[in-house]
């Protein structure tokens, strides 16, 4: 009889399954990975209400990998190599490796000619680029998932398997930081706290900011900011400025930075507004880096990036580079990234106590993380 696992299966908005599913065969070139603990996403949460997005739509395949409805979510994981393909040769992955999983497919994993973003260096922005936990086979929300080899990547031992599943949202925070073009000793305002815009906070800390403001208008986030080191946290609603009109975001970032507004401005909100602010608030010759997925386009006034000459741009997911980095700075310490994690809950209750806990009562968390039971996979 073949081995089966548990995964929860997304069939399409607000249809997900905690389901018995066939266990894949671990090809020549890859892995098995036994689950330590993932992470849920906003990109799940968006993907349960209103999907597919990211996902094949119902009855049709994915171009690239094959993946078709259902699919199992999850690409925030960290895991142990319990099985190595016949031709992986790496010396840094044996049985018993503690890994991060790379989610993002590129041309490499399709087995294709390198595009032109891949042969730039840019696979993140691959024009056939899909994902583990979306748009391929196999997800993190499961005990365990094939990968590709490459797609590992080897935990120091300083570095838990916790941390190990904040390895993709942290990258993308350190992807943000390092394409806006961010220096040492620069000024930043960050739009909103949500689990990217505090990872940005932190990591700027990392990267040397001098002074760095955050925007957030609930209490329970405006504390988490404090916590990861916000110097000043306004709330864009609440203006103290005698001058009427005036943005209170604006007037802090200038107060607090002593300029004309931030060298960089990250933009995690995604809305008409706070663009509108960003603009307002960054320097002239600085850059607006915008980092959320919008729902509907915005409209932008050019003059105020041409008479400015600021530098309006954005970036998405991340590279090899990235994840050296973050590696780099969580190994020597300067980065806390436990803190986190405001809530540990097993496979089994990740519908209630995860997906809908989000939907529910998101200003309360940072990242929930769902851990398997490591049971051994039962036969079908």
């Amino acid at each position: 009889m073949a081995p089966t696992i548990t995964a929860l299966q997304y069939y399409g908005p607000k249809d997900v399954r905690l389901e018995r599913v066939l266990s894949r065969p671990c090809h020549p070139d890859e892995v098995r990975v036994q689950i330590a603990y993932c992470g849920i996403c906003g990109s799940d949460i968006h993907e349960y209400l209103g999907g597919p997005i990211f996902s094949p739509p119902a009855g049709e395949k994915n171009p690239y990998t094959g993946a078709e409805l259902p699919v199992t979510l999850g690409h925030e994981m960290s895991g142990t190599i319990v099985e190595i393909g016949s031709s992986v040769s790496d010396p840094k992955l044996q049985i018993g490796t503690r890994v991060a999983v790379n989610p993002a497919l590129n041309d490499r994993h399709h087995g294709v000619a390198p595009c032109t973003a891949c042969q730039l260096g840019l696979p993140n922005i691959c024009k056939r680029y899909t994902s583990y936990g979306f748009s391929a086979a196999g997800g993190g929300l499961a005990s365990e998932i094939v990968v590709k080899h490459f797609a590992c990547i080897p935990l120091p031992y300083s570095v838990s398997l916790k941390v190990g599943a904040l390895m993709e949202p942290l990258a993308v925070a350190w992807h943000c930081i390092r394409v806006s073009g961010f220096q040492k000793g620069q000024t930043a305002l960050i739009l909103g706290a949500g689990p990217i815009g505090l990872a940005i906070l932190m990591l700027l800390r990392v990267w040397g900011a001098k002074t760095v403001v955050i925007s957030e208008l609930t209490a329970s986030r405006k504390q988490m900011a404090k916590e990861f080191g916000a110097d000043v946290i306004v709330d864009p609603t609440e203006s103290t400025n005698p001058n009427e009109g005036l943005d209170p975001v604006v007037v802090a970032t200038q107060e607090a930075v002593r300029a004309d507004g931030a060298d960089v401005t990250f933009e995690c909100t995604g809305l008409q507004t706070t663009l509108d602010t960003a603009m307002a608030a960054t320097r002239p010759g600085g850059v607006v880096f915008n980092v959320a997925i919008h729902e509907k386009p915005l409209m932008v006034n050019l003059n105020d990036v041409t008479l400015g000459e600021r530098r309006l741009t954005g970036g998405i997911c991340y590279t090899e580079e990235d994840f050296r980095g973050l590696i780099a700075a969580l190994q020597a310490g300067k980065v806390n990234a436990e803190k986190m994690i405001t809530s540990v809950v097993d496979l089994e209750d990740v519908i209630d106590k995860g997906l809908l806990e989000l939907i529910h009562n998101k200003a309360a968390h940072v990242k929930i993380l769902v851990k398997p039971n490591q049971a051994r996979p039962s036969r079908l």
